[in-house]
């Protein structure tokens, strides 16, 4: 049976504030009056919790949590009547959008809705400025020192390798199994010939046939339909797609680096 569910976000145009984990924490820094406490509390690290903070305070224009003068310890960290306000806004706000999806329940909205069409178009709400997106679940996690390296099998048996750090794959929950996207700029992709195979360090070389080129006043885009399906978008000069008679239908490989993948889960 499916079930409705949804969330708030305050955001200021194109800047997002927060939602309902980063209020759970400025409620408890309110409760503790400690950043360590509030991050012990909420479940995060401490850095994430001053992550969060400044990104919050910035968002705001002013400061929503400020370190205080005195008290137990020396000091500690408290609220700024703006928090406070913004929390208690939160609050009244997610009582009512409980209110309102209790009532599409109720009013049977979701009876006909296909999980998989829901799915879809959870995928479909993600917005990013890097030109390629591609999804699939995580295959292997081998953790390094400081960076951990993520396989992610796409459906049409293609593999992406990314390197983030250890945080952010405990952050992210990526495990094998776990659905996850990359994020990759078409600036950071490199097109290659596949015949011959070429020999290079990156570890991402994922095979395809030229969809299109898009020329540009210097650069050009190259879209490549990758074999078992998706596409890959690449911005090389003009030159190179001279050089590498690059046209519809040539067979071509996309080249990027471990470190120029970013990792997303929709949890």
């Amino acid at each position: 049976m499916l079930e409705l569910q949804g969330a708030i976000w305050f955001r200021a145009g194109q800047q997002d504030w927060g939602g309902k984990d980063r209020i759970a924490l400025l409620a408890a820094i309110g409760e503790h009056g400690s950043i360590t406490a509030a991050a012990r509390a909420v479940g995060i690290s401490y850095k994430g919790a001053w992550d969060a903070i400044d990104a919050m305070n910035n968002s705001a224009g002013e400061p929503l949590v400020v370190r205080a003068a005195g008290g137990k310890g020396g000091g500690g960290t408290r609220l700024t009547a703006r928090a406070e306000r913004l929390i208690a806004t939160y609050r009244a706000m997610e009582a009512e959008h409980a209110r309102f999806i209790a009532q599409l329940e109720r009013a049977g909205a979701m009876a006909d809705a296909h999980p998989e069409d829901l799915h879809l178009i959870r995928r479909m709400m993600i917005q990013t400025s890097a030109r390629n997106k591609l999804f699939g679940h995580v295959e292997t996690v081998r953790a390094g020192a400081v960076n951990d390296e993520v396989t992610l099998a796409l459906p049409g048996g293609q593999r992406i390798v990314a390197t983030i750090t250890h945080e952010s794959v405990e952050t992210l929950g990526l495990v094998p199994g776990a659905e996850a996207f990359a994020l990759v700029k078409a600036s950071s992709v490199l097109i290659g010939l596949a015949d011959p195979p070429a020999r290079l360090s990156a570890r991402n070389q994922l095979p395809g046939t030229v969809a299109r080129v898009v020329p540009g006043a210097v650069n050009a885009e190259v879209v490549l339909e990758l074999d078992g399906g998706g596409t890959v978008a690449a911005i090389v000069t003009q030159a190179a797609v001279a050089d590498l008679a690059l046209q519809a239908g040539t067979r071509a490989l996309a080249i990027f680096k471990a470190s120029s993948v970013i990792l997303g889960t929709m949890g």
